[in-house]
C-alpha cells in the first residue's frame, strides 16, 4: 500500500501509487514508527520542491532520516513542478539552487521588487496558498485563458493546467487531452504571487504527458 505522501494541486496529500518527477517537504509531518501522517500538514512556512536524486543520497521514505535518529523531513511527491507550484511550494535553494534563484528573481519582479529573500517569499506564499487557508480567487473565462503557462485553475472541482491558452486536465498519473477554456467561472489554484512569477518569465518543469 502506498504511503500518504502524494500532493495534488490544491495542496492535499493522498495515498496513491504514482510518484511523479519531484519530491519536497513542509517540515516534519509524519510518525516514523507507523510511517503515517500526523494531523498537522506543515511545521514550517518554507514549502519546498526538491530533486528526487541529489548527490547519490538515499532516504528511508517516511522513516527515520534525522541526524539523531528522528523523523527528519517528510518526503512529499509531485507529478511535476507545475503541480508543486500550484500547491504553494517553491524550488529548494539547496538541491535546486539555480532554479530557486531564477524563481526568486521572477517572484521579486512580480512583486515590483529587485530582490527578495527566501523567508520573504515564504511569508507571501503562506498567506496565498489554498492548503494554508489562502483566499479563493475567482476568474472569468477571459482571465483564465490569459493566464501564463504553468498556472493552474479549478473548474467544477477539477484541476487544470494552462498551456498555450488551453487547459490540460490534471491527474496523479499525468495530464489529459487539452481542452479550450469554456464559458464558465474558474477558480485560481496557483498562488497569485507565483502566477506573477510565471508572467515574469519563470518556466516550470512539466510532466512529459503535458502536450497542448
Amino acid at each position: 500500500m502506498p504511503f500518504q505522501n502524494r500532493v495534488d494541486p490544491f495542496g492535499a496529500i493522498h495515498a496513491v501509487a504514482a510518484r511523479g518527477l519531484f519530491t519536497g517537504n513542509r517540515g516534519v509531518i509524519h510518525d516514523p514508527g507507523t510511517r503515517t501522517l500526523l494531523k498537522r500538514r506543515w511545521t514550517t512556512r518554507a514549502w519546498l520542491i526538491c530533486e528526487c536524486a541529489f548527490q547519490g543520497r538515499r532516504r528511508d521514505v517516511m522513516g527515520r532520516n534525522g541526524r539523531t535518529g528522528g523523523a527528519g523531513w517528510t518526503e512529499l511527491f509531485f507529478l511535476d513542478e507545475v503541480t508543486a507550484l500550484a500547491a504553494g511550494h517553491r524550488p529548494c535553494f539547496y538541491c535546486r539552487r539555480e532554479r530557486a534563484q531564477a524563481f526568486a528573481r521572477s517572484f521579486a519582479a512580480g512583486q515590483g521588487r529587485h530582490r527578495m529573500s527566501a523567508p520573504d517569499l515564504d511569508v507571501i506564499l503562506h498567506r496565498e496558498r489554498r492548503a494554508s487557508g489562502g483566499p479563493l480567487v475567482r476568474l472569468p473565462p477571459s482571465e483564465a485563458a490569459s493566464l501564463p503557462d504553468g498556472a493552474m485553475v479549478e473548474r467544477d472541482g477539477r484541476p487544470f493546467a494552462v498551456r498555450a491558452g488551453k487547459l490540460l486536465p490534471w491527474d496523479f498519473g499525468g495530464y489529459g487531452e487539452a481542452e479550450l477554456t469554456a464559458a464558465s467561472e474558474f477558480k485560481l489554484i496557483t498562488p497569485p504571487s507565483t502566477v506573477a512569477a510565471l508572467k515574469e518569465g519563470y518556466r516550470p518543469v512539466w510532466h512529459p504527458s503535458a502536450t497542448p
